[in-house]
């Protein structure tokens, strides 16, 4: 068998030891090392000719990406996991009380377990490489470091930046890992190893103090006012989760507990609460998304078909959208955008738009001016349909209006080639409906951006009846290659994230018309799980666009799609939500820190207050329309699987990842119990609650959308 640790000696008495898992792109830890480590650290221990030791890894472009997490699935119950932290720690421990300098020598991603591992050797030297990145983003998993890096962490860099890190999952660039004391130097990476060696031949060093504000230097200076520090990181932490997710307060705990009670207390705190997370239920569906976006990855989204090369974009439109689609295609994609708009201020804006992005990097040092400058340069602009023949995608970002996107097509298909791929980011309007006035209609497809672009991961690529392969390929390519998560969806009205999001914001409208206080609505889902409440997001949408969708919505699918007709009070009183400062809320100069509502906005909409549901109830009767409405999108063929579904959801507005997406959440409540809810609220308020044939079927059959 391939051995995946190396030792080679020097003639200066530093030994390498690389690691390079066989047969894999990156390093990871797997369980089945522990030995091979051992042995390793046994053979060094015993010769004494061995004066330092350099850990490295045999990978062009990483250290080690973390712990391999296909184990945690092996785990069958809390001892199983609790073991495996263990193994973790005496391996580490076995490697921190060598008696000669140990140091790492770190290139590109070191990650999770890999910074644990860093953690465990006595110094960090680290390559001012792009690629390298420092961090412990283990609680995106709904987990902790389970390998001592709740011990070691604090210990090296402070209690404030170590819960900064391991609460955020942050990733450290080098130069802010030498400034925080997290690597002891930087160096490019054709010397790292030498400079490692020479690290090492200077035998072991008492860490440097961490350089600390005045504030966090008396915060960490006794338990008393540590306990300060750690309260105030919980009521922080419960505030932003909600109390959704129990790995960040279990990080607070274990850096409590071994700061106050010493490292010994402190790893065995680490490896039950790890343990108790790998089995929690949160854990298992965070985990499930992060195997099903890397899946996706791997498809191209039409078997068998292969993209083509996309070397030049055109847009269509400087607004909002256009300019940050042609500002993800430059700066994330690095490919050419030419942007097209019938005035010179949309396209300036288009240009300030994506300069004040990439200004922030500059600001942040993230990025030289050069850089700034030379992506920047890959953007163009133009009022006429010029340099355009060889654009490969051009993506419209236009008025939802069918005649004028009809004669964007048109004008496309006049000036660019044959192969040109028409991509149009409406929000409601059915593809084919658009691709009728083609006369290549398998060139033409639907990429859904959602606002703001920079931000939002998900697109939808959707494709009709005879949108070819080929097209789907490619434009599926072209969305990652600008950093996104593409889902394939089939054509219909509102597509699948927008319809299964209408439901939702309509039954949220219909009990703010019942009397239900627009905070006490936005609260209530936000306990749930949501970023934010319905409310919010419509005012942040903008509530004349929801106006417009609406009506398209209830003529393609119909009546259950009809939203209040309350709400066209709201546009007649010019409330179209922060865009005009006028919605819900209040916004503007007079409007506080803490957003306050608007309390007009009651009397527009002849609303008498009423006293609050339980918002446990007021959640459920607002998701389980949208679970309704994922299954039916499934039933319709709309969405490929559950697991596209499940990312949609999650991806592209917000539905709680805790929950796993809605499809990994109904397997969870058990199909039966939400046709029963259903069927409940049916009985109360018509036959918009009705459940769809496949969760019917699904409860009479006990059948589930996951085996595991």
């Amino acid at each position: 068998m391939e051995k995946t640790f190396n030792l080679a000696r020097r003639d200066d008495g530093i030994a390498i030891l690389t690691m390079d898992v066989p047969g894999e792109a990156m390093n990871t830890l797997k369980e089945q090392f522990g030995p091979e480590i051992t042995e390793i650290l046994a053979e060094i221990k015993a010769d004494s000719s061995i004066k330092g030791l350099v850990v490295t890894s045999g990978k062009a472009d990483s250290f080690v990406a973390g712990a391999d997490i296909t184990m945690l699935a092996a785990c069958k119950s809390e001892a199983d996991a609790k073991t495996l932290s263990q193994q973790g720690h005496v391996v580490f421990s076995e490697l921190e009380d060598l008696s000669i300098p140990v140091v790492a020598a770190i290139n590109g991603a070191c990650l999770g377990g890999g910074l644990e591992l860093a953690l465990a050797c006595h110094l960090r030297v680290c390559s001012d490489d792009k690629k390298t990145m420092l961090g412990v983003p283990e609680v995106q998993l709904g987990l902790l470091p389970g390998s001592g890096g709740t011990q070691r962490l604090p210990r090296l860099v402070g209690i404030a930046a170590a819960l900064d890190m391991m609460l955020t999952g942050k990733q450290i660039r080098p130069k802010q890992a030498l400034k925080m004391g997290l690597v002891n130097d930087v160096v490019p990476n054709s010397i790292l190893v030498e400079t490692a060696v020479e690290l090492a031949k200077k035998g072991k060093q008492a860490a440097k103090p961490v350089k600390q504000s005045k504030i966090n230097q008396f915060l960490e200076s006794s338990s008393f006012t540590r306990d300060i520090m750690f309260d105030q990181a919980r009521k922080q932490v419960m505030k932003k989760t909600q109390g959704n997710y129990p790995a960040p307060a279990k990080i607070i705990d274990c850096v409590r507990q071994g700061m106050n009670k010493g490292m010994i207390k402190g790893l065995e705190v680490e490896a039950t609460h790890f343990a108790n997370l790998v089995m929690s239920k949160e854990s298992a569906a965070l985990r499930s998304l992060f195997f099903a976006t890397t899946e996706m990855k791997k498809e191209t989204g039409a078997e068998g078909a292969s993209p083509r090369k996309v070397k030049k974009v055109m847009v269509l439109g400087g607004g909002l959208m256009g300019g940050g689609i042609a500002s993800v295609t430059t700066t994330k994609a690095k490919i050419p955008a030419r942007v097209k708009d019938i005035s010179e201020q949309g396209l300036s804006n288009a240009l300030s738009y994506a300069y004040k992005l990439l200004d922030k990097g500059v600001k942040r040092r993230h990025m030289t001016p050069a850089a700034r400058d030379n992506i920047m340069s890959l953007m163009t602009t133009t009022t006429e349909y010029t340099g355009i023949k060889d654009a490969d995608i051009v993506v419209e970002a236009v008025f939802e209006d069918l005649a004028l996107k009809h004669q964007m097509v048109k004008d496309v298909e006049r000036e660019c080639g044959e192969n040109t791929i028409f991509a149009s980011n409406t929000s409601s309007l059915p593809i084919s409906q658009i691709a009728a006035a083609a006369s290549r209609p398998e060139n033409v497809i639907g990429l859904h951006y959602f606002s703001p672009v920079e931000k939002m991961p998900l697109v939808e690529v959707i494709a009709h009846k005879t949108t070819s392969p080929e097209t789907i390929a490619t434009t599926v390519a072209f969305a990652r290659k600008q950093g996104k998560t593409p889902i394939v969806v089939q054509d219909g009205a509102g597509f699948y994230v927008n319809r299964i999001l209408a439901l939702y914001m309509n039954e949220a409208a219909q009990l703010l018309l019942e009397g239900q206080r627009i905070e006490h609505l936005d609260r209530a889902l936000v306990k749930f799980g949501f970023p934010v409440g319905p409310m919010t997001l419509l005012d942040e949408v903008g509530i004349d666009v929801g106006a417009k969708i609406s009506p398209i919505l209830e003529k393609e699918l119909g009546e259950r799609f009809s939203a209040p007709a309350a709400f066209d009070k709201l546009l007649a009183d010019n409330r179209k939500g922060r865009k005009n400062g006028k919605g819900f809320y209040q916004y503007g100069p007079k409007a506080k820190k803490d957003k306050l509502v608007d309390e007009s906005v009651y009397k527009v909409l002849d609303i008498l207050i009423a006293s609050d549901k339980e918002a446990k109830d007021v959640a459920e009767r607002c998701t389980v329309q949208m679970l309704n409405e994922a299954v039916r999108c499934l039933e319709e063929d709309i969405i490929a699987s559950a697991r596209d579904g499940d990312i949609g959801a999650i991806f592209g507005i917000g539905f709680p990842p805790f929950l796993g997406g809605p499809f990994r959440y109904i397997d969870t409540l058990g199909a039966k119990n939400l046709v029963d809810t259903l069927h409940g609220y049916q009985s109360l308020y018509g036959e918009r609650f009705a459940p769809c044939d496949t969760l019917v079927k699904m409860a009479s059959d006990g059948s589930q959308f996951y085996n595991s």
